[in-house]
């Protein structure tokens, strides 16, 4: 029988060894796919990359530690002896030993089954990806990790998020969890972003951003035992590659996020710097047990008149783009759409010149009294904490913010309506962005999400953004979300 040898290389990779080249290069077509938008990309169209991504190294054979259990399977579906040396091991946490220390630690609010399981799972395997969605504590998660770590190990603790927004966030939520326990968040967390000291520190936990921490020599990382990678499906690739292989002494290694993109790389690339996901729980879920807000979708459908969609004709995706964000028609619905509601509101848009600016003016001119806050990538993170802090004490704000700098990881506590005004099929940006509005309020109010969309076909032609609402709609379906469709007429 053909054998395959593995054995740890470092806590990064696998050394993957055989006798056999015909089995080497079966791992390299296994572990070769395509990313996904590559003909897209400037490297891809440039001639400089072929679109691929290669997760077994065939010159050194090195393969990334989390894929062993999927190592194994592929090993077994083609009946080749899989021999694992003793130095592949796993540690050992038992319920108990948590328990113990929850109770030393004077949480201000008891934790949740579930967050407990998956603190339990996490030290347990030491390699996971926590899938848990938007409202369901993923910062209490986080911190109880790092806390046990440092509790129980000597190394430091690297969290990565992907804005600076986020660092921020995760430093006052680790405050707010330590107000009752000897956890002093000031003299024990370092925090580096743009703007932020990198350089000499003497704290065991560091919170960045990927973008800053692949700045950070590689002897940088040397130093820790712990990652935790927040919000994971949002870094790069290529960086989050670099990174995790520069943190070859960091046996434990934790992704959290709240969906998986539902796409083979995507999910085996994290998994091979993490380890297998384990879904914690689910946003229905959260919403049936009453710990996040109801949530009502009422998908709008702007149906343009038929000289407009005849007219319209093959239109490219960038041309669809420009002719809905500039129409007047159709800004107009969004601004009177978005002053009818009552509460505070988040609008979602993507083009920050072409349609966020227009949008936040229309809507700043009518607003009244009303508070109204714009927000795109030029907002510093202290400003946009600013803005989260004022709306959540406010009960008729509205929010202009782009896609990219609120659809992930800002938690505003006190929000009733979204609307997209932007058109994605982005499984991954539309559930973050749902999950904005699902924080419980003493209100009782439930949350509403305004789709809009634009029916620009003509007979068997379906416009882009009209097929993007319709992958919008079976996220909806596959989430188990209440939703109704309506159909407007455009003038």
């Amino acid at each position: 029988m053909s054998c395959i040898e593995v054995h740890k290389k470092n806590e990064a990779f696998l050394q993957v060894r055989s006798d056999d080249s015909g089995i080497l290069m079966e791992l390299s077509e296994h572990y070769t796919f395509y990313v996904p938008g590559y003909k897209f990309m400037p490297a891809y169209k440039n001639k400089f990359w072929d679109g691929k991504i290669r997760l077994f190294n065939t010159r050194n054979q090195l393969l990334p530690y989390g894929l062993l259990n999927n190592l194994q399977e592929f090993a077994k579906v083609r009946g080749y002896e899989i021999v694992t040396q003793n130095d592949v091991t796993q540690n050992s946490v038992t319920v108990e030993e948590l328990v113990s220390f929850l109770e030393e630690n004077k949480l201000p609010f008891s934790p949740r089954d579930y967050q407990l399981q998956a603190w339990h799972h996490a030290m347990t395997e030491q390699r996971a990806i926590l899938v848990s969605p938007t409202g369901s504590g993923k910062s209490l998660m986080i911190y109880l990790m790092m806390s046990f770590f440092l509790n129980t190990f000597e190394e430091k603790v690297l969290i990565i998020v992907p804005t600076t927004s986020l660092v921020e966030q995760l430093f006052k939520d680790f405050k707010d969890y330590s107000v009752n326990n000897s956890f002093d968040t000031e003299e024990n967390v370092h925090r580096i972003y743009s703007g932020k000291e990198r350089n000499d520190f003497s704290q065991r936990v560091v919170i960045t951003t990927w973008q800053s921490a692949i700045r950070c020599a590689p002897e940088w990382f040397t130093q820790f035992g712990m990652v935790i990678g927040d919000e994971a499906h949002t870094f790069k690739a290529k960086s989050l590659n670099t990174i995790m292989e520069r943190l070859c002494n960091a046996y434990y290694r934790i992704g959290t996020t709240g969906t998986l993109d539902g796409t083979q790389v995507h999910e085996l690339v994290l998994t091979g710097h993490f380890g297998e996901p384990l879904k914690v729980t689910s946003t229905s879920a959260l919403i049936e047990n009453q710990t996040l807000a109801d949530l009502e979708i009422k998908c709008l459908v702007l149906k343009y008149p038929d000289e407009v969609r005849k007219k319209f004709g093959k239109q490219k995706y960038q041309e669809e783009i420009d002719f809905l964000v500039s129409n007047e028609a159709r800004n107009r619905f969004i601004r009177n759409l978005t002053l009818d509601q009552t509460g505070n509101s988040l609008l979602l848009y993507n083009l920050v010149e072409k349609h966020g600016k227009p949008l936040y003016d229309m809507i700043s001119a009518a607003a009244k009294d009303r508070k109204v806050f714009f927000v795109s990538g030029a907002v510093g993170a202290d400003e946009r904490e600013r803005i989260r802090e004022i709306t959540e004490g406010e009960k008729n704000a509205i929010i202009v913010a782009s896609m990219g700098t609120f659809s992930t990881g800002i938690n505003i506590r006190n929000l009733n309506n979204i609307v997209f005004a932007a058109p994605t099929k982005s499984q991954i940006r539309v559930l973050q962005s749902i999950g904005r509005g699902l924080r419980k309020v003493n209100n009782g109010k439930s949350t509403k999400v305004y789709d809009i969309s634009d029916n620009l076909s003509w007979k068997s032609r379906k416009n882009y953004t009209m097929n993007h609402a319709i992958e919008r709609v079976k996220i909806y379906q596959k989430e188990n979300f209440k939703f109704k469709l309506y159909e407007i007429g455009m003038s």
